[in-house]
């Protein structure tokens, strides 16, 4: 074959269907190119039974009703002006720490957060309000931010959201520290820390003030038909605006000339042409094995991937129940149970599958959607995280019995801390590891969350630097390896990012 397009994107990713979306709205022919036969990569769905299950998305934040929706939601909705419902989340979350005796229902609304906290620990409120204003300054800095992306006035910046610029090189334990958190009201603050994927005393304060607030403040929302509601309306409105999607096509190399991008060959011996390339593939993917000949790929450009440090993956117990939520004790949407919430012990614990002290994130998805499964049924889904190389010594004889044993454990946990019995109960189950998320998304290493957001390779340096790390003139990266990091919401608007931008060096 000899075809020719303005643009390639490199899965279908959410990243990858919004940057498709962006450039064949523009009128570009875009050709939008899938190994696997779905698109979504991690936004999907899949059935086993009379049970469809979702097999990443908790929640999207910062939507207290449908109506009052911003960020990426409303940007979904109006500007994209795709067909999704969603379904409204009830509470933040329930967070049990099983050593410590405690076990608390954190609502929405920044307010009511605040006094369940005091409640929980007299004499925080102080601390607490100064911690979570501080959030919202930072996520309007954001807010500022995107709303000038192509000209930022960084006096104005400053003059406005000074505590941006001063907190930019903190962790969040750090501003913590400063502003004499109690340790207990930490316990209650520092749940969602598992969705970026780095203990407290490494993450970035700037980008969990952000995440924080955004939910806290605004509620959050689930598409009704699983995060795959999304990815088909992303399929639909592309071919809508005459882009061609291929699945069942694995890119073999992308092919360089002089610091360009020229094309891409895929895994069948076919030459694809372009005239610019956006990946949902990671660089270090694109870097270390598909770029052609390898000998354009600057130094700089290794030495930048091999400088970060790659997320954790999941371990995911899909659990379709033969009883109603109401007959099983589970009233609430989303539950953090941990032993403790010293998040870098917890941390530490990913890359040990023997270890028990471990943190599971997990949703009963009937108590937000009480259709998404057949009456007097239950869809439960039990997450944690782990490396990796964790699974490196286990051999593929011991593959299912290690995962079995794993899945019990999460079970156990779950039961014990909740107070339930779940496992006679089960119809249906099905276990993810890392090697099921590298076999059906491709992702690298089975890796669910993209490079850790530290203090020094956060959204912000990133977003700095992405000019200088644009190693060629016509390719650009989206997903959860972008400059935005990892998530939904970020996944999406960097595909929109991207397409922009290259929108703009093609005169698009």
């Amino acid at each position: 074959m000899n075809e020719s397009y303005d643009i390639i994107v490199l899965g279908s990713g959410l990243g990858g269907l919004a940057a498709a979306f962006e450039a064949s709205r523009a009128g570009k022919k875009v050709l939008l190119l899938e190994q696997h036969n779905l698109p979504g990569g991690f936004a999907t769905s899949f059935v086993r039974g009379r049970f469809e299950f979702e097999p990443s998305l908790h929640e999207m934040p910062n939507i207290p009703s449908i109506e009052e929706a911003s960020g990426v939601v409303r940007y979904l909705l109006d500007d994209a002006g795709l067909n999704i419902d969603f379904e409204t989340i009830p509470d933040a979350y329930r967070v049990i720490l099983t050593r410590g005796g405690v076990d608390v229902r954190m609502p929405f609304g920044v307010g009511a957060f605040i006094n369940t906290i005091e409640k929980q620990v007299p004499g925080s409120r102080e601390p607490v309000t100064a911690y979570m204003e501080l959030c919202r300054d930072i996520q309007e800095a954001f807010g500022y931010l995107s709303r000038n992306e192509k000209k930022v006035d960084y006096r104005e910046l400053m003059r406005r959201h000074g505590n941006f610029i001063r907190t930019g090189a903190a962790t969040a334990d750090e501003v913590a520290d400063r502003l004499k958190v109690p340790p207990a009201a930490r316990d209650l603050l520092y749940p969602y820390w598992c969705y970026l994927g780095v203990p407290t005393n490494r993450l970035s304060f700037t980008i969990w003030a952000a995440l924080l607030n955004s939910y806290i403040s605004g509620g959050a929302v689930i598409p009704r038909h699983r995060s795959h509601e999304i990815s088909s309306a992303f399929v639909e409105k592309i071919l809508e605006h005459g882009g061609r999607l291929r699945f069942n096509t694995q890119v073999a190399r992308i092919n360089t000339r002089s610091g360009r991008v020229v094309g891409v060959t895929t895994a069948a011996g076919e030459e694809i042409h372009c005239g610019a390339l956006i990946s949902n593939a990671s660089p270090t993917l694109v870097f270390n094995s598909l770029i052609h000949p390898s000998t354009e790929v600057p130094p700089a450009a290794r030495k930048n991937i091999n400088a970060r440090k790659h997320g954790f993956s999941l371990v995911v117990v899909y659990l379709g129940l033969d009883a109603g939520p109401e007959e099983l004790g589970l009233q609430d949407y989303s539950y953090f149970i941990a032993p403790h919430m010293d998040t870098r012990a917890l941390y530490e614990n990913i890359g040990n599958l023997e270890c028990r002290d471990i943190m599971q994130a997990s949703v009963c998805l009937n108590v937000a959607n009480p259709a998404c499964s057949p009456p007097g049924t239950t869809i439960l889904a039990l997450t944690a995280g782990f490396r990796s190389e964790a699974w490196a010594a286990v051999r593929p004889s011991n593959y299912v019995k290690t995962k079995e044993q794993v899945a019990r454990k999460l079970i156990d946990q779950f039961e014990k801390a909740v107070g339930t019995s779940i496992l006679p109960h089960i119809e249906e189950v099905e276990v993810a590891a890392p090697a099921t998320f590298a076999r059906y998304t491709g992702a690298y290493d089975g890796i669910v969350y993209g490079y850790e957001p530290e203090p020094w390779d956060s959204i912000v340096p990133r977003a700095m630097a992405e000019e200088k790390e644009h190693y060629f003139e016509n390719l650009r990266f989206c997903g959860g390896f972008s400059y935005r990091c990892h998530g939904y919401g970020s996944s999406i608007l960097s595909g929109k990012s991207a397409a922009e931008k290259t929108l703009a060096r093609t005169g698009g």
